[in-house]
């Protein structure tokens, strides 16, 4: 099996080469090449297949910082303790207390490292003869001697990736640099920052042209080569996702692209919630698109399962001890009903561990497998899942009545779950299906939202989507206050010097919502003048 794997450091392109390792080929780094020399490498469809490598690979870098922008900044993170002085959770304090500034060093790693590999993603791009100009795409005679077919097949995939960088990138800073071709420093310091309706017609013009252009096979014709690849399957999903984002939701569209996957895509439901995660299991039928990593010391490992694993657990928990970053809050750890012998959410165990040697216990699990080495775990990072797919048909679909298809599609991923049919008794007191009436049915629209963002909430917890969800239903302001509220006593409230609730509720606004661009790219620039958030 050929998979796709990297770890990249630095503003460089890196190109890869298949590699004998264990039972499997991957692909692997060596020499990196210039930005000079990359102007004139891709010659071929072996070249160019390679440099696209690189692109998957260029997507690890990122969700090194990922998390720090998505969970701590949401209800289902914090840090571990209060008080400490050390620059790294000083750093993540202000993230989690939602006052970060423009100086915020892993503000500026995330910005640094997605433009990078955008960069490299634009270098492919070119080679195939392919710009955007005038707001629309722009296929033009490639440079690199592929046929239509390979043509077709490298730009799809590369299309995705750089969809996928951006949607990121205008969720979490709003309107953001368009930068589609390769530019010298001259060049890019003259590119301003465009509008959030801009940046989004490059992500769905980019994604539109993937859906037709990358592969159609569905999962079960896959080969093992292209497990891993960014296919059509993949793109509809994400098209459909960007569809429900825009500041006019297209739900129509996003509908009939989901309903598409959902009928002809071959992908499904993992048959238990644990097989979703399990390293001897992965690219399976649920997973429409990865990160993929590759433990073996060949510097292609995941760092998560040390970076969340319990600080100062020694070797107890994982080899090489833990950081205990991305610290599972109370809230989230008690939102899986677990107190019945009978129905019982088993997504808790999968998500959240327990290390009982400790005051602060919980860690994330998800993401988890034992290591050699420090930060060299074997797990895929998940970014689309058919379980997503059925939960945003049902959000695309909106609230049809108590018995209607939307609740039946929240109940599809429930009863996966350990979920059972209500029959008497307290609807809370065990882990149950909506009923179509009676106690614990779902009567109202708004009854229908809260119990659609719930349920996003438990099946992708930890995968850098709650605070995105949040956001996209309009509750992110609400809930972070409720939020904020719920865990004072036991935890921000313990700040020294205090932090009156009050004011920490007021951190949270909606401009705070967003990041602010970087403060190196405004003060760097002696070209033009490049505008802040409001708020910063």
């Amino acid at each position: 099996m050929e998979q796709i794997k990297r770890f990249s450091t630095r503003f460089i392109i890196m190109v890869s080469l298949a590699a004998a390792l264990t039972s499997c080929k991957k692909l692997i780094d060596v020499e990196p090449v210039s930005n000079e020399a990359a102007k004139n490498f891709y010659k071929n469809y072996k070249e160019v297949s390679v440099a696209l490598s690189g692109c998957y690979n260029g997507m690890q870098e990122p969700l090194i910082n990922e998390w720090q922008f998505t969970e701590l900044r949401s209800d289902n993170a914090r840090q571990r303790s209060v008080n400490s002085t050390t620059n790294v959770n000083m750093e993540l304090n202000v993230l989690n207390l939602y006052t970060a500034g423009p100086q915020h060093q892993q503000i500026y790693n995330y910005w640094l490292a997605t433009y990078k590999n955008i960069r490299n993603v634009n270098y492919v791009l070119r080679s195939l003869g392919v710009s955007y100009r005038n707001n629309q795409l722009v296929f033009g005679t490639p440079t690199a001697d592929v046929t239509e077919a390979q043509r077709d097949e490298l730009v799809g995939q590369a299309l995705f990736i750089r969809a996928y960088h951006y949607f990121n990138l205008v969720r979490l800073f709003g309107g953001v640099f368009i930068v589609t071709e390769p530019l010298e420093a001259a060049q890019a310091r003259k590119v301003n920052r465009s509008s959030v309706d801009d940046t989004y017609n490059l992500i769905t013009k980019d994604l539109e042209a993937a859906v037709d252009l990358a592969s159609t096979k569905p999962y079960n014709q896959i080969t093992s080569t292209d497990l891993g690849r960014a296919n059509s399957w993949s793109a509809k999903a994400l098209l459909a996702k960007v569809y429900l984002t825009l500041p006019v939701p297209r739900t129509a569209d996003a509908l009939t692209l989901l309903n598409d996957v959902i009928a002809n895509s071959g992908y499904g439901l993992e048959s238990s919630f644990a097989r979703v995660f399990a390293i001897n299991n992965e690219m399976n039928r649920e997973i429409l698109f990865a990160v993929r990593y590759k433990a073996g010391l060949v510097g292609l490992g995941n760092p998560m399962a040390n970076m969340f694993a319990p600080a100062s657990s020694g070797d107890a928990v994982i080899n090489g001890d833990g950081n205990g970053f991305n610290y599972p809050t109370t809230s989230i750890y008690g939102a899986f009903v677990t107190n019945n012998a009978t129905f019982s959410d088993a997504r808790r165990g999968v998500t959240v561990a327990v290390y009982a040697n400790s005051t602060t216990p919980y860690y994330v699990n998800k993401f988890f497998s034992k290591v050699v080495v420090a930060g060299d775990a074997e797990n895929d990072f998940t970014v689309l899942r058919f379980s997503d797919v059925l939960l945003m048909k049902a959000e695309a679909q909106g609230y049809d009545g108590a018995a209607g298809s939307s609740v039946g599609l929240i109940n599809q991923i429930r009863e996966r779950a350990g979920a059972g049919n209500y029959t008497t008794g307290s609807f809370t007191s065990a882990f149950y299906k909506y009923p179509s009436a009676g106690t614990g049915a779902i009567e109202s629209a708004a009854d229908f939202q809260t119990a659609l963002l719930k349920e996003r909430r438990l099946e992708f917890a930890f995968e850098n989507q709650r605070l995105f969800d949040l956001i996209r239903f309009g509750q992110a302001v609400a809930t972070m206050r409720a939020h904020y509220d719920a865990e004072y006593a036991a935890y921000y409230g313990r700040f020294n010097p205090v932090i009156p609730l009050a004011v920490l509720q007021a951190n949270i606004n909606t401009n705070k919502l967003l990041l602010p661009i970087p403060q190196r790219e405004i003060d760097t620039n002696t070209e033009i003048t490049i505008p802040q958030n409001p708020g910063y």
